[in-house]
């Protein structure tokens, strides 16, 4: 399959890097995976992101009117924070690849089953109203003027920078991924994304076992 990308909100400042990998196996995370995510973690527990970073990310979400505090903060923070405590949740070999490119860049990433997508992934703002469940106890966030990461076809929020859909999620069972990392649009930043979708591939076919892996930037 192809994957096709469009970017509703790049004139608003949204980039949007994209990694869609064919075949892959959800299984245990190997060695050479977990000694960098152990290697990167051990240094994050010293150290936070750098101002400019988590200013940059937060006012990327502030484009449609969203409010990233709280709860509401993005996932890279809450990767940092947990690495901080001493927290870091390891999961799975695809998990920890999103994790691990996170933790390096402070971008936020969807990692989201690429059969929910279908052929056609829209980056978009969340409408008034629309909401989906991101975890098992049925807990679901408000999605208004927040960027999400959609179903082409069905127009169906599916991820977003702060918590992504049960939906959306992978499964033991999921044979393809799409990697949504967002981004600011500026120059640095957009070198900072195609080098991290580069990186994402190359996890991807190394420890995801992906025969197929096609990447964007847009």
């Amino acid at each position: 399959m192809i994957l096709n990308v469009v970017n509703e909100i790049a004139a608003n400042g949204v980039l949007s890097g994209v990694v869609y990998a064919e075949s892959v196996k959800v299984k245990e995370t190997g060695q050479d995976l977990k000694a960098a995510l152990d290697a990167l973690v051990a240094d994050k527990a010293q150290t936070e992101f750098a101002a400019e970073t988590k200013d940059a990310v937060r006012n990327l979400l502030k484009t449609g009117g969203f409010k990233p505090s709280g709860r509401n903060k993005p996932a890279s923070e809450y990767l940092a924070q947990a690495a901080r405590e001493g927290r870091f949740p390891f999961i799975n070999n695809l998990v920890d690849i999103n994790n691990l490119i996170s933790l390096e860049t402070g971008l936020p990433i969807s990692l989201l089953d690429a059969s929910a997508i279908g052929g056609t992934l829209k980056i978009r703002y969340g409408r008034p109203g629309e909401r989906y469940v991101f975890n098992a106890s049925g807990q679901d966030i408000d999605l208004a003027g927040l960027v999400c990461a959609c179903s082409g076809e069905k127009d169906q929020p599916l991820g977003n920078p702060v918590k992504d859909s049960m939906e959306g999620k992978i499964k033991e069972k999921t044979t393809s991924v799409v990697g949504v990392i967002y981004s600011p649009a500026d120059a640095h930043w957009r070198s900072v994304t195609e080098r991290a979708v580069a990186q994402f591939a190359h996890w991807l076919k190394l420890e995801g076992g992906a025969d197929k892996v096609e990447s964007f930037v847009v």
